[in-house]
């Protein structure tokens, strides 16, 4: 042997004895038959060939060792189209050949393939190959290791199931539903697009690795499998068992499940089970396709919701009813009662069950009148005050205030009639009193006074216990109206049945309170200096568009002075609607009506609203302003109280003014007040205030101050504007409501707010409610500047969180004493936050 033979020799032992070295390959490696282990130099000659892979390829390992490379007992044609591949991916050129086979491990990329083996025989199979690059002690590569499995009994699987059809293409390309295919023991071999939407799982994340039990609630797999155990009369094992034991057995499956996605989220979903079998039966694997039940169950969650509205609703209102202390029942128009309250029941001494169904006029001394009663109620549409006497079953007399009208469905379609009987006994037994003995007139007017008072302290009362319970049922039926999902149409239908009843009840309900209030002398009113220009704007915009379903041409005057009036702004509204709605409910069609405003005496304006309506006789235009009047309304055209006109001649006299009307049969009505009449408010300064302002309590030099005003009185804006403009170091903005007053208020972060209580949509008091729930505004002083002057309103203000509150007319040292003291707390609440950040 020559010298460089020996060296070369030496060289090659070193090589062998540093791959053992390495300890890459385990002993326990390369004596298992259960996968091939092929080592080489790093030139790719084979040194290392062990059982796995004499089993697998058919060769000895002196066949190939020193011999040959893994390369050529491979497929030519995948080797060849691995080196373009790998050149395209890693952009240089790579030589077919072993270099192709090891080319990314031996650049440190694990590199994990499909690739076929040729076997001795030059059968062929498909094999998973992993290679790994060998390196010494200095990380010089001195050899490759490829670990291969067989891959033959995935690939037959896999075919298998396509020449079953089980599977087709549309199913794993839809990714509406989920698709997962497991060989028989639950290993999944195909996870299509719409189970790797559904799961967040990429198809490689899981195929080969896990079972779809893996991907299942343990709980639910644990419960399925009891029940199962317990239905089938067999043990069946919690996991993926569980999940196909009845489709391994032929029978149809499909249960809902919840899947657990990759990130941890679940979902519940509907699973359908097939057995995947192959030509001669037996079963090759399993298909389940699942989709996603979340819709479903929320819609279920929704209506099991919506569904305890309506019965919470139905309790509300059936608790109204039962509340009340008149004994109410309804029936159908032929009389026969459809439904009593507990009142009822004590008044006649009967049973709900037993009054259901039988005849109203029965329960009366009287039936001819009785049944009179219904009938009256169908033509006239409502009756009041009809007296009749109930009888109860142990021979009881009740003389009752019967009160009635009838009721309808959304349809219009008359349903029967709705009847309230209120107990007189004790009523008639006092009048029949005062008849007997004679009392005196001025006992009788005493009594009478007295009576009103109770009556209108009663209405007061009895509205405000309506209202609690009305606002209640209104609410709860508006929420579910606009409950998403949408209700049924049956639900609709009732929703709106409740609404239309509702706020048709309300409006009656507010009407009677005024008049309670006013009678009562309960009515509190903010009188301040109002621009009638103003008010009969809103009023034209707010009363236009009933004209207009009459057809009726409104003309208001063109206000070339400014007219200001002391009231109260909303309680003059108030009047004025009333006034122009009855101009349009009893005018002609096509008719007009006019609105005037002059100045009529010294310091009075007389407002006139004049139509073009039938017009009234004398002897009805007294009776004009009486309680209940409802004159005009005989022929049942249009609904109502009969007690606007009361309430707004009450409101008139208490603003200090005078209503009155005139009439001309065939010709239409005036009817106007007068209020008296103010100047146009201005800025007053007198001694200290005057020197306030021109002495500006901010120190001069400091930043600019961004002050917030909401009011919708123009005058009252003015005044302030007036008394910032005079300090330079301050910036005023205003807004007409508290919607807007809110958006300034975040777009423009103000160092103070200054806040009106009564505004049109949101009160001031609503308005800081959503400023301090808001974390941007939050911090922001907010200023009350109110005309509700009383010590209850001061009261109420400061509870809901004001800083201060200022009553009008503004107090100019007041004011600025405020305003300085909420702009250094402003400044205080700034300074706190900084340092919080900074920490």
């Amino acid at each position: 042997m020559s010298r460089e033979s020996a060296i070369a020799a030496s060289f090659e032992v070193q090589r062998q004895a540093a791959l053992l070295k390495t300890g890459a390959l385990q002993s326990a490696i390369f004596n298992s038959a259960n996968f091939s282990s092929i080592a080489t130099d790093a030139k790719g000659v084979i040194q290392i060939f062990n059982v796995g892979a004499e089993r697998m390829l058919g060769y000895a390992a002196a066949d190939v060792m020193n011999k040959i490379t893994p390369a050529d007992i491979s497929d030519p044609q995948e080797v060849i189209a691995r080196a373009k591949a790998l050149s395209v991916e890693l952009s240089t050129p790579i030589t077919p050949g072993f270099e192709a086979l090891v080319f990314k491990a031996s650049r440190g990329i694990e590199d994990i393939y499909e690739l076929t083996y040729i076997r001795k025989d030059g059968s062929r199979f498909p094999a998973i190959v992993s290679v790994t690059a060998l390196r010494d002690a200095q990380n010089a590569i001195i050899g490759y290791l490829l670990i291969g499995t067989d891959n033959s009994a995935r690939k037959r699987a896999e075919e298998a199931l396509l020449k079953a059809g089980a599977l087709q293409s549309a199913i794993f390309n839809s990714a509406n539903f989920s698709s997962i295919a497991t060989d028989e023991k639950g290993v999944i071999q195909i996870f299509n697009v719409g189970a790797e939407r559904m799961l967040g799982y990429a198809a490689a994340d899981v195929m080969n690795k896990i079972t779809p039990a893996d991907i299942s609630d343990p709980q639910e797999v644990i419960a399925r499998a009891k029940a199962l155990s317990v239905e089938l009369s067999t043990p069946i094992t919690p996991g993926f068992e569980a999940l196909v034991f009845k489709a391994s057995r032929g029978i149809e499956d499909i249960y809902e499940l919840t899947y657990i996605r990759k990130d941890g989220s679940r979902f519940p979903a509907i699973v359908s089970v097939t057995a995947l079998r192959d030509a001669q039966n037996a079963i090759i694997g399993y298909l389940l396709i699942g989709t996603d039940n979340t819709a479903r169950k929320q819609v279920e969650t929704e209506q099991k919701k919506l569904d305890q509205r309506l019965r919470d609703q139905q309790f509300y209102t059936r608790s109204l009813i039962e509340s009340n202390i008149d004994a109410i029942m309804t029936t159908d128009p032929s009389g026969t009662i459809t439904d009593v309250n507990k009142q009822m029941e004590v008044l006649t001494g009967c049973t709900r069950d037993e009054l259901i169904g039988a005849p109203f006029k029965n329960y009366f001394t009287d039936p001819e009148r009785a049944e009179a009663a219904i009938k009256l109620v169908l033509s006239e549409k409502k009756v009041t005050n009809y007296e009749l006497t109930a009888r109860a079953r142990d021979g009881k007399k009740t003389v009752v205030s019967y009160n009635a009208t009838t009721f309808y469905d959304r349809d219009s379609t008359l349903q029967g009639v709705f009847a309230a009987a209120r107990d007189v006994t004790e009523r008639k037994r006092l009048d029949q009193a005062l008849q007997e003995t004679n009392v005196e007139l001025e006992s009788a007017k005493f009594v009478a006074e007295k009576a009103s008072l109770a009556k209108s302290d009663f209405l007061s009362s009895m509205s405000h216990e309506l209202r609690s319970p009305l606002n209640a049922i209104l609410g709860f039926a508006q929420l579910m109206d606009a409950d998403s999902p949408p209700p049924t149409p049956s639900q609709k239908e009732s929703i709106d049945q409740i609404l239309h009843a509702g706020w048709h009840l309300l409006k009656l309900i507010n009407e009677i309170l005024d008049l309670a209030k006013v009678e009562s002398g309960q009515l509190s009113l903010s009188r301040e200096p109002v621009s009638l220009a103003e008010v009969m704007l809103e009023c034209q915009g707010m009363i236009e568009p009933q004209a207009q379903q009459r057809d009726i041409r409104m003309t208001f005057p063109q206000f070339d002075i400014p007219y200001f009036v002391n009231s109260d702004r909303t309680r003059l509204k108030q009047v004025l609607i009333n006034l122009l709605s009855n101009a349009i409910k009893y005018n002609k069609a096509g008719g007009t009506v006019v609105v005037d405003c002059i100045a009529s005496t010294p310091g009075r304006i007389r407002v006139s609203i004049r139509d073009t309506g039938a017009g009234l006789p004398p002897e009805k235009l007294a009776q004009l302003f009486q309680p209940f009047n409802r004159l005009g309304q005989e022929a049942g055209g249009e609904e109502g109280t009969g007690i606007g006109l009361v309430v707004a001649k009450r409101l008139v006299e208490l603003m200090e003014g005078v209503i009155g009307v005139e009439s001309t049969v065939g010709v239409g009505s005036v009817f106007w007040f007068e209020l008296i009449s103010v100047a146009e408010p201005h800025v007053s300064m007198e001694g200290g205030e005057a020197a306030a302002l021109a002495q500006p309590h901010l120190s001069r030099g400091a930043q600019l101050h961004t002050l917030l005003y909401v009011e919708d009185n123009p005058a009252n804006l003015k005044l302030v504007e007036q008394i910032i403009a005079r300090h330079p170091d301050m910036r005023l903005l205003t807004a007409v409501n508290g919607n807007v007053g809110i958006k300034l208020a975040r777009d423009n972060q103000p160092d103070v707010i200054l806040m009106d209580i009564n505004l049109p949509g949101i009160s001031g008091i609503q308005a800081l409610k959503f400023l301090r729930e808001d974390p941007v505004t939050a911090h922001i002083p907010v200023v009350a500047l109110s005309a509700n002057a009383m010590p209850s309103d001061i009261k109420k203000g400061l509870k809901a969180g004001f800083f201060r509150y200022l009553t009008k007319p503004i107090k100019v040292n007041e004011f600025m004493d405020t305003l300085d003291a909420a702009l250094k707390f402003a400044k205080t609440e700034s300074a706190c936050a900084n340092k919080e950040e900074k920490a």
